[in-house]
């Protein structure tokens, strides 16, 4: 004997599976990204006593992102910068800065971006907010992006490889490390709270 089935639930059962097919379309057009090491500049800028700034840089961080260039729409995303990498072009200033005064990298081996949104406001850029864990802190940083191109790169990826497709793209923004409890030299003006951050990256699709 057959057993009808209501048409009020074949329907919703059809909705349901064109909702998830849907879904599974949305993530399948969201691509994977990791970030050239070679091509990732993770630098700083601060104010030293109002006379000049100091320009900054890491020289070990590694990330990746998952994103749909099409749609701009950004689902995951990730840095993660050794602290100890810390380069100023001054080596006594640069262990100053690993101390427990600034970074204490004995204890913070890491410091770790993750994203949390990306609202696009124009055809190349928009707003990238994510969480910055450092000192054991973690607090929110929304940085600028422009997107400066996404294409085939010229060059070969080794002898016989293919030519891999690129993502370049410029972040900037600003944080007061106080908020992550980096108070040293604040109070006598001899190193200023608000860090600029200056990031340039390529990232190869995968």
């Amino acid at each position: 004997m057959t057993t009808a089935i209501p048409r009020r639930r074949m329907l919703l059962g059809a909705l349901l599976a064109a909702a998830l097919a849907g879904a599974d379309q949305a993530h399948a057009d969201a691509d994977h990204w990791v970030i050239d090491e070679a091509h990732l500049s993770v630098n700083f800028l601060v104010d030293h006593i109002g006379f000049s700034s100091v320009l900054g840089m890491f020289l070990d961080a590694e990330g990746e992102f998952v994103y749909d260039p099409d749609a701009m729409e950004l689902e995951s995303g990730r840095v993660v910068i050794r602290t100890d990498s810390v380069f100023t072009n001054h080596e006594e200033r640069d262990e100053h800065l690993r101390d427990d005064d600034f970074l204490d990298t004995g204890e913070y081996t890491e410091m770790i971006f993750t994203a949390t949104s990306f609202e696009p406001d124009s055809d190349d850029g928009g707003q990238l907010t994510g969480d910055l864990e450092l000192l054991g802190v973690t607090r929110p940083v929304t940085l600028d992006v422009t997107i400066n191109r996404i294409d085939e790169y010229p060059i070969r990826d080794g002898f016989f490889g293919g030519y891999p497709f690129v993502l370049g793209a410029s972040l900037r923004g600003t944080l007061n490390r106080s908020d992550w409890g980096m108070h040293y030299g604040i109070e006598e003006g001899l190193v200023g709270d608000e860090v600029e951050l200056i990031l340039e990256l390529e990232a190869r699709r995968q």
